[in-house]
C-alpha cells in the first residue's frame, strides 16, 4: 500500500521559519529562481503565453511590410472578438468562413486568412504558395489602380482576390483529381485487380475530402448572399466615411452653438425687438442645419442597403465554386457508374459460376446412379445373368444410355424453366 508524499524540494532551498508575508515572498522568489536555474521547460511566467505572430500588413497603395503582432494588438486595432482570430489560428483547422464584423472582414479560405479593414489588410504570414500569390497580386493590383479610377471599395477589392485565388485552387485540384482518377478507372473496369480498388478507394478519399472544402466555400458564399444584413456589415469604407459624417456633423454643431451663444451675449444692449428677431433667425438657421444633417445621414442609410455590388461580386464567385462543385459531383456519379459496373460483372461471373455448380451437380447425379447400378452388379450373389459372358456388357451399356437420357431430360427441364440460358 503506497503512501501520500509531500512534494520534494531539494535542500539548496533554504526554508524560513518566519511565517509573515515578507518571508513568504522571499522563498517563492528563491524557489521561482532555483527551478528556472535548473532550465524546466514548464516553469513560465504569467503572461508570456500569447507569442506574437509573424503578418503582412498591406495598405491602400499597395505597400506591404512584416509585422510582429500578438493577438491582443490586433483584437484592439481591429475591434475584433477572441473567438475570430481563433478562425485564423493555423494550429486549428476550421472550415472556409467569412465574417462581416463592424470595422473589419475576417476572412478564412483554405490557405488565405487575413483580416481585411477599410483602409489596409492584415495577411496570417506563410511561406504557402497562396499567401505569396496573394501578397504579390494583391500589391500589384493595388499599384496598378492607383492612377484608375475603380468603383470597387478598398475592402471588395481584397475579398474579391481571395474568392478569386481560392476558386482557381480549389478548381485547379478538381482537373488534377480528374486526369488523375479517370486512367485509373477507365483501367479498373477493364481489368479488376486489388491494385486498382486500393487506387480507386484512395482517390475516392481524396475526393470526398476536396468536396467538403468546395462545398463549404460554396455554403459560405451562398449564406452571405441569403442575409443582407451581413452584407451590409461589410461595407467598410462606407461606414467609415459615414462615421467622419456624424464627426463632422457635431462638430459643426458645436461651433454653431458657440457662435449663438456669442451672439446672444453681444445682442444684449439692443432692444428687445430686434434682440428676439435675431434670436428667431439664429433658431431658424440651425433648424434648417440640422434638418439638412438628418437628411444626409438617411441618405447614407439608404445607401448602406443598396448591396447590389457586393451581391454581383459574390454571385460571380459562387457561380465559379459552383461549377466546381459540379465537377467533384459528375466525377462521383463516374465512380459509382464504374463500382456498379464492376458489381455487374462480379455478379455475371457469380451466375456463371453458379450455372457450371448446376450443371456439374446434374452430371454428378447421373454418375452417381450409373454407380450404383454397376455397385449392384458387383454384389456376390447367384444370377442366371452371369451365366452368359456378355450379359454384364449389355447391363453396362443400357445403364450409361439411360444416364444420358436422364441427363439431356434434366437439361430440357433447366431450359424450359429458365434457370439457365442453355
Amino acid at each position: 500500500m503506497t503512501e501520500s508524499q509531500a512534494p520534494f524540494f531539494p535542500s539548496e532551498v533554504p526554508e524560513y521559519v518566519q511565517s509573515n508575508g515578507d518571508s513568504r515572498s522571499r522563498l517563492n522568489a528563491h524557489r521561482s529562481d532555483y527551478f528556472r536555474s535548473l532550465g524546466l521547460p514548464g516553469l513560465k511566467k504569467r503572461g508570456h503565453g500569447l507569442g506574437s505572430r509573424s503578418w503582412i500588413k498591406i495598405d491602400q497603395n499597395g505597400n506591404s511590410k512584416i509585422l510582429e503582432l500578438d493577438k491582443a494588438t490586433i483584437m484592439k486595432h481591429c475591434s475584433l472578438p477572441a473567438r475570430d482570430l481563433r478562425l485564423l489560428d493555423p494550429m486549428f483547422i476550421y472550415p472556409s468562413t467569412i465574417l462581416g464584423r463592424e470595422n473589419a472582414i475576417v476572412v478564412s479560405l483554405e490557405q488565405i486568412r487575413c483580416i481585411i479593414t477599410s483602409d489596409e489588410v492584415i495577411l496570417m504570414n506563410s511561406l504557402d504558395v497562396a499567401v505569396v500569390h496573394y501578397n504579390s497580386e494583391l500589391c500589384k493590383r493595388l499599384q496598378a489602380n492607383k492612377e484608375q479610377s475603380d468603383d470597387l471599395p478598398f475592402e471588395f477589392r481584397a475579398l474579391e482576390l481571395a474568392l478569386e485565388l481560392t476558386c482557381m485552387s480549389l478548381d485547379a485540384q478538381v482537373k488534377e483529381l480528374e486526369m488523375e482518377i479517370y486512367p485509373v478507372l477507365d483501367e479498373l473496369a477493364s481489368s479488376i485487380s486489388t491494385l486498382n480498388l486500393e487506387q480507386v478507394r484512395r482517390l475516392k478519399g481524396q475526393l470526398l475530402a476536396l468536396t467538403q472544402r468546395v462545398q463549404k466555400v460554396c455554403d459560405e458564399i451562398e449564406h452571405l448572399m441569403d442575409d443582407d444584413g451581413d452584407m451590409a456589415e461589410m461595407y467598410l469604407t462606407e461606414k467609415k466615411q459615414r462615421r467622419e459624417a456624424f464627426a463632422n456633423n457635431d462638430m459643426y454643431d458645436q461651433s454653431h452653438n458657440s457662435i449663438n451663444d456669442r451672439f446672444g451675449s453681444k445682442s444684449a444692449p439692443v432692444s428687445p425687438v430686434g434682440s428676439s428677431t435675431g434670436v428667431r433667425r439664429l433658431q431658424r438657421a440651425l433648424s434648417s442645419v440640422s434638418s439638412s444633417k438628418h437628411g444626409s445621414l438617411l441618405s447614407s442609410t439608404s445607401g448602406g442597403e443598396n448591396i447590389d455590388q457586393l451581391e454581383m461580386l459574390l454571385e460571380a464567385y459562387f457561380v465559379v465554386s459552383d461549377n466546381t462543385l459540379n465537377k467533384l459531383l459528375s466525377l462521383k456519379e463516374y465512380i459509382d457508374d464504374t463500382e456498379d459496373l464492376i458489381n455487374i460483372k462480379l455478379g455475371n461471373v457469380q451466375n456463371q459460376l453458379i450455372q457450371f455448380e448446376l450443371l456439374l451437380t446434374g452430371a454428378t447425379f447421373v454418375a452417381t446412379c450409373f454407380a450404383v447400378v454397376t455397385g449392384v452388379f458387383g454384389m456376390n450373389f447367384k444370377a442366371t445373368i452371369f451365366n452368359e459372358p456378355s450379359a454384364f456388357d449389355w447391363v453396362l451399356v443400357i445403364t450409361g444410355v439411360l444416364c444420358g437420357v436422364l441427363y439431356v431430360f434434366l437439361l430440357i427441364y433447366i431450359k424450359h424453366k429458365k434457370i439457365l440460358s442453355l
